[in-house]
């Protein structure tokens, strides 16, 4: 089991120097990752007059900061970026960090504001369908090899994207949806990890253990290659207290989750202010038996 930290790029963290004292404070207390959201506008009612960083700036900034602990987003929502820019980015965020990046993609949401507000595409059907088309174009770029593409969204002819990822054959892709709706676990069956969102488990709370032992029973029929290993990244609040967090961590660890994401309430505030993103950080990850 691995932990990892969990903020938006919204509120206190859409600072990049902010992001990088909590990037480096993660780093020394023994957290294995940070990852941020990757939000324009989120929800438009409750975000009014917030700060917005763009999160391939704060990794930046994070990466920069730190030399050993993962990085990447938690979730980017591909079909609002171009695949071409979008692999560039992780590239050289990559190579930047020295191949600490982990992918995090997702469709998006809310779909409306987050989309609809541009005058994008607010279809999740067309947007799941170029979700699926983007990442197999970013495994592409990402290899530095030649790619030609005619798809149903996007159109390549002749580009090499260089340089490649630092990871090779490419960076670990993580893929989120919520559960129990099968084809976005299906999808995450397909790339290197499933970040599951639960019906009866909000943000910050985490998941009932036999609901997440049915996903990776689920994720473990879908795969093709079960042999190689595999992410399932759940969260919520774990207390300092070594014992409390055992009691609630080490059920999920067994149900097959191999990674803990430290994330806040999002019903508070307490997830966009640093105070107390800090406080948890600094008395360092769970630890279990």
């Amino acid at each position: 089991m691995r932990f990892s930290i969990n903020v938006p790029n919204f509120g206190d963290f859409a600072d990049a120097h902010t992001v990088a004292r909590v990037a480096v404070a993660a780093e020394q207390a023994g957290w294995d990752g940070l990852f941020l959201w990757d939000h324009v506008v989120h929800s438009k009612e409750r975000r009014r007059g917030q700060a917005f960083g763009d999160p391939w700036m704060l990794m930046t900034a994070a990466a920069m900061a730190t030399s050993r602990i993962k990085l990447g987003p938690l979730v980017t929502p591909l079909a609002r970026r171009r695949p071409e820019q979008l692999a560039r980015q992780v590239a050289t965020l990559d190579g930047l960090s020295g191949g600490r990046v982990i992918f995090g993609a997702g469709l998006g949401g809310p779909i409306e504001d987050e989309f609809g507000s541009f005058g994008d595409e607010t279809d999740p059907k067309v947007l799941a369908q170029k979700l699926d088309e983007g990442l197999d174009l970013l495994a592409a770029y990402w290899s530095g090899t030649t790619v030609n593409h005619d798809g149903p969204h996007y159109r390549v002819d002749d580009v090499t994207l260089l340089p490649a990822t630092v990871q090779q054959p490419r960076p670990l892709v993580w893929i989120a949806g919520y559960w129990p709706r099968k084809a976005p676990m299906r999808r995450a069956a397909r790339w290197d990890g499933a970040v599951p969102l639960f019906q009866n488990a909000n943000h910050g709370e985490a998941p009932p253990v036999e609901e997440l032992r049915e996903l990776v029973a689920f994720l473990h029929d879908q795969r093709d290659d079960s042999t190689t290993p595999y992410d399932v990244i759940v969260g919520g609040i774990s207390s300092a207290d070594p014992a409390k967090s055992r009691a609630l961590i080490e059920p999920l660890a067994e149900a097959g989750a191999t990674w803990w994401d430290e994330r806040q309430l999002i019903t508070g505030t307490d997830f966009y202010r640093l105070d107390p993103v800090m406080r948890r950080i600094e008395q360092g990850p769970p630890t279990l038996s």
